[in-house]
């Protein structure tokens, strides 16, 4: 094994993807999750897909003694990927000290226990809202980072800003933070995939969601952006690719390769998408009609966003594999295999 590393929300939807490619690319994973919008079954579906059951633990990264105890029985910890948090826009305005609470004390907790524990490696999971509506598309890691437009996106700031401050002299441990665009899609096994408590908060399960005639119909928020269709573009990155980059980011760090104590890399297609472009896309590819209506707009939402990658295609040696298409088409499979399964 090339070293054991610390998954927190290893059991939702980024986080399940990684742990497969970490545990291919021979790392041994710990699991901690609390479970809050993810079920302990994706563990099954982990170990259907690499023949490795991972270690699991039902565990609140906020607990800070559960979490001291995960260390000190799991001992040699080499890497953290950090995942565990809030990450719903809409929801953040409606309850922000929720996702202050929970993205925050949960930081601050992992980089207190790298440094008790010695752990010389920790990606974050970060975002492009960090850079709120982008002057100039595409955005690249030097692009500003504007005022959020939601708790969600401010927590991602603060969050940057911690990890930046506390990387001072003679901290025992490199961090990569990794901005994501829109992960959407699922393992082409269907063995994992998204599948939110309740009603999803993003677009793709709601698609699939409703052209499995879950949901009645699907809302899409704005028609009068400037944009060419009027609806939102986002850049919409398939989940595996976005998982293999968090293996390269830490053999990166581990290998000593890092040029400096933090380091930043967008993570997407550089391809902008409107959300009207992907749900006709999804049609085409499945041959299923997606009933939506058009509603107002929502609090909190960016016109139009996409990323400049080449930062990470040059100094990661990463870039994205997936079509727009194949990804869509996943997604599809893993909405069948549920239906399949009785769960949704």
């Amino acid at each position: 094994m090339k070293g054991k590393i610390l998954v927190t929300g290893g059991t939702g939807f980024i986080g399940s993807h990684t742990v497969v490619e970490l545990q291919e690319a021979g790392f041994d994973v710990v699991i901690v999750d609390n479970l809050s919008n993810s079920s302990a079954d994706v563990v099954d579906g982990i170990e259907k897909i690499t023949g490795i059951r991972p270690t699991f633990a039902k565990i609140d990264c906020n607990d800070i003694d559960a979490m001291r105890d995960l260390f000190k029985k799991e001992g040699n910890i080499s890497g953290i990927i950090h995942f565990a948090a809030s990450k719903a826009v809409g929801e953040s305005v409606q309850k922000p000290m929720l996702y202050y609470r929970n993205n925050l004390v949960s930081l601050l907790n992992i980089m207190d226990l790298m440094t008790e524990f010695n752990v010389k490696a920790f990606v974050f999971s970060s975002s492009c809202t960090v850079y709120g509506e982008p002057d100039v598309n595409p955005v690249v890691e030097t692009s500003p980072v504007k005022p959020a437009l939601s708790p969600y996106g401010n927590t991602k700031q603060i969050a940057e800003e911690i990890i930046r401050d506390g990387s001072v002299p003679g901290t025992c441990y490199k961090s990569i933070i990794l901005r994501y665009f829109n992960p959407i899609g699922a393992h082409p096994s269907a063995e994992i995939g998204e599948l939110p408590n309740g009603v999803p908060q993003n677009l793709l399960p709601f698609v699939t969601q409703t052209a499995m005639g879950i949901r009645k119909e699907l809302s899409v928020f704005g028609d009068d952006y400037n944009t060419p269709d009027g609806s939102c573009i986002r850049d919409y990155i398939n989940v595996i690719d976005l998982a293999k980059a968090h293996v390269k980011a830490l053999d990166r760090m581990l290998e000593d390769k890092s040029e400096a104590p933090v380091e930043i890399f967008n993570l997407g297609t550089g391809t902008g998408v409107s959300v009207l472009e992907l749900i006709n896309t999804f049609t085409k590819v499945t041959g299923v009609e997606v009933p939506y209506k058009i509603v107002g707009r929502r609090e909190g939402d960016i016109e139009k966003v996409w990323g400049g990658v080449d930062k990470a295609n040059d100094v990661l040696g990463w870039k994205t594999e997936k079509t727009l298409e194949e990804t869509l088409e996943s997604a599809w499979k893993w909405q069948l295999k549920l239906r399949e399964r009785g769960l949704m």
